[in-house]
């Protein structure tokens, strides 16, 4: 009876813990469920955060479409006001150049240019009759219009309110002083186009261009002779007319080119030569003596230009005319500051050979002129022309200059 009692009880005691059993086996698998259920609900919320995330760059790009539409039509929009403001001063040049052509309506029978008022036209046919009703009552020079001879008056009065800051040099005109500037500054704007030199002024640049062209623009009134330059026509023009503009203050004899009265007026001061040779050719000249030697004629021919005023060489800075290369080739030294010549005891340069040696007797003490009445030497030939005028007021007669 116990026995069966305690076999009941341990079966009871089975059953309960079988029961257990299978609570904690329930729990287990409630449990798992949990978890599956967080990691679904987990992956729900990503789901969500990257549906969020979508629709967001969804409207981003929405967002961005439409500001690029904007902008695209404001471009578009600017474009469009542009072409219509450039439509509207199109229209405004053509409506101004016609009217412009139709004020101009007094046309210059010689030349064909119109102008928008009668004295415009008065004024241009000045340029064809030559008539200059301006006169400078200080030197009676005339001019075409007044703005010319009011420029002019600064000849007169030394007003020069224009100042090179490079140099001092003063101007009368604005436009002088822009021209000099380019001296320092090197500035050659106008290009030849048949070459590839340069110039600082136009009007050097075509003269220049007449030697490629031929072009000789000035004719002799009188005669077929043709010339590059206005100067050289109305210098031989005198040829014809007889003018001669250039008297001698010492006999009043009269010549017609500043040159001629130039040679002439060493039979007054007496004429030098640095060599036998040259003195030579200058006398063949007189005597009508042909030359013997190229170098005789090359010289002969050189002389001769003084007398017919014909100056070949022009220096396109300053438009200074020149007898010979030579000549225009150190002239032109002023403009590029060029001084070849170094004192062989200290370091001044020269433009010129003989200004060197002038220079160089300061050191060698060198006097070679000697005045014949009192003894007197200078290094300069200029000093003793300038001595020999005290002898000239104490004896008025002749005294040579002597060179030792």
């Amino acid at each position: 009876m116990e026995e069966s009692e305690e076999v009941s009880g341990v079966k009871e005691e089975r059953e309960e813990l079988s029961e257990v059993e299978e609570e904690r086996e329930e729990l287990s698998e409630v449990k798992e469920e949990r978890e599956e259920l967080s990691e679904v609900e987990e992956e729900r919320e990503e789901l969500s955060e990257v549906e969020e995330e979508s629709e967001e760059l969804s409207e981003v790009k929405e967002e961005s479409e439409e500001l690029s539409e904007v902008k695209e039509s404001e471009e578009l929009s600017e474009v469009k006001e542009e072409i219509e403001e450039l439509s509207e001063v199109k229209e405004t040049k053509n409506t101004f150049l016609k009217k412009t052509r139709a004020k101009k309506s007094f046309t210059c029978t010689q030349c064909g240019n119109s102008f928008t008022t009668k004295q415009s036209l008065e004024r241009h046919m000045r340029v064809h009759t030559g008539e200059k009703p301006y006169v400078c009552h200080q030197c009676g020079k005339s001019f075409t219009t007044k703005q010319t001879l009011d420029v002019h008056m600064g000849v007169h009065t030394g007003e020069k309110p224009f100042k090179c800051d490079q140099c001092g040099k003063d101007f009368s005109q604005s436009s002088h002083h822009k021209l000099h500037m380019r001296i320092h500054t090197g500035e050659k704007p106008y290009k030849c186009s048949h070459c590839d030199k340069r110039f600082s002024h136009s009007s050097h640049l075509k003269r220049h261009e007449r030697i490629h062209t031929g072009e000789k623009p000035y004719k002799c009134s009188h005669c077929d002779k043709r010339f590059i330059q206005s100067a050289d026509k109305k210098t031989h023009e005198r040829i014809h007319t007889g003018e001669k503009p250039f008297p001698c203050d010492q006999c009043g004899k009269s010549f017609s080119n500043k040159q001629t009265l130039d040679v002439h007026m060493m039979i007054h001061t007496g004429k030098s030569f640095s060599n036998k040779q040259t003195l030579d050719v200058h006398m063949m000249i007189h005597t009508g003596e042909k030359p013997k030697s190229f170098s005789q004629l090359q010289h002969l021919h050189t002389h001769e230009k003084i007398h017919t005023g014909v100056r070949e060489y022009m220096c396109f800075e300053c438009e200074k005319t020149f007898f010979t290369a030579g000549g225009l080739k150190q002239h032109q030294r002023i403009h590029t500051g060029e001084k070849p010549y170094k004192c062989s005891h200290c370091d001044k340069r020269f433009r010129h050979s003989t200004s060197l040696k002038t220079h160089e007797r300061i050191h060698t003490g060198e006097k070679p002129f000697m005045c014949d009445p009192c003894g007197k030497s200078f290094s300069v030939k200029s000093h003793l022309k300038q001595h020999m005028k005290i002898h000239a007021v104490e004896k008025p007669h002749h005294h040579s200059l002597r060179s030792r």
